[in-house]
């Protein structure tokens, strides 16, 4: 069991960090598999598994985000206003999770996992030609080259309230959200919004679980098994990500989100 776990939780942040998902939308539908079809993974429902999931990813953000913050590919100032939004809307989505049963559960993480790869299919808007006009003008140097981008505070923090409360909810850690969104409507470049993802989802996985675990929906004796292997695979995948052009991250992205999507979908309406 505990090596079943360790490999899990290696592959989950692993896929995660490069991604800047944290690892939670592949760890959930794998716990969701598990428990559906192991009677030693019967202890598994929506709660323990958001539970163990936001837990997880706070060693994940973590290995990932030392690893980014290393290479200065953080945007830190548009990370800490992400966390002004995504914090209570995290502690409002734990709060929520307790309602929901495993085929609605499945459902909906299904349905939110298609709309996030729709997203990556959408046309890139031109750094020159961004959405919008307004807003905190930022600047960062990635491997020599320079970039700069916008980023409107008053709908910054609109979204990450969002996508916190979502990442509460479903344990998916914010950035199958954030990432997308900083790539497509702030043209902010893979590599930076990858790992100032990673950076955002260590902070607000702290307070998401912190819910979780005054709501008792956390399984310590599952959960303790998964952490040294995400510890691992997330800075086993932050390695990785700095050695992959931006396009390649994104395909990654549209693949994995697409099947995960698929699964869940189906899973949910059988």
């Amino acid at each position: 069991m505990f090596v079943v776990m360790f490999l899990i939780g290696i592959l989950t942040a692993f896929v995660g960090s490069i991604a800047g998902l944290g690892g939670g939308v592949v760890l959930v539908p794998v716990l969701l598999f598990l428990g559906e079809e192991f009677a030693s993974f019967s202890w598994v429902n929506p709660q323990s598994i958001v539970g163990i999931s936001l837990v997880v990813m706070i060693f994940t953000g973590l290995s990932s985000a030392l690893s980014y913050l290393k290479h200065d590919r953080v945007d830190k100032k548009i990370g800490y206003l992400f966390l002004i939004g995504s914090v209570p809307g995290g502690i409002l989505g734990a709060w929520l999770n307790q309602y929901f049963k495993t085929d609605g559960f499945s459902l909906f993480f299904g349905l939110i996992m298609l709309v996030v790869s729709a997203l990556f299919f959408l046309p890139r808007r031109q750094a020159d030609a961004p959405l919008f006009k307004k807003g905190m003008e930022r600047e960062k140097v990635v491997d020599g080259q320079t970039y700069t981008y916008r980023m409107p505070v008053a709908f910054g923090l609109g979204l990450s309230f969002v996508v916190g409360m979502l990442s509460g909810l479903l344990g998916i850690g914010g950035g199958s959200l954030l990432t997308p969104a900083m790539i497509l409507l702030f043209s902010i470049p893979p590599h930076i919004a990858t790992a100032t993802s990673m950076f955002m989802i260590f902070f607000a996985s702290i307070s998401s679980s912190g819910t979780h675990i005054l709501l008792g929906h956390v399984e310590w004796a599952h959960t303790l098994y998964f952490i040294p292997g995400a510890y691992l695979g997330g800075m086993i995948g932050a390695k990785v990500n700095r050695k992959l052009n931006g396009k390649l991250v994104e395909w990654v992205l549209r693949v994995l989100l697409i099947l995960i999507a698929v699964r869940l979908i189906s899973q949910g309406i059988g």
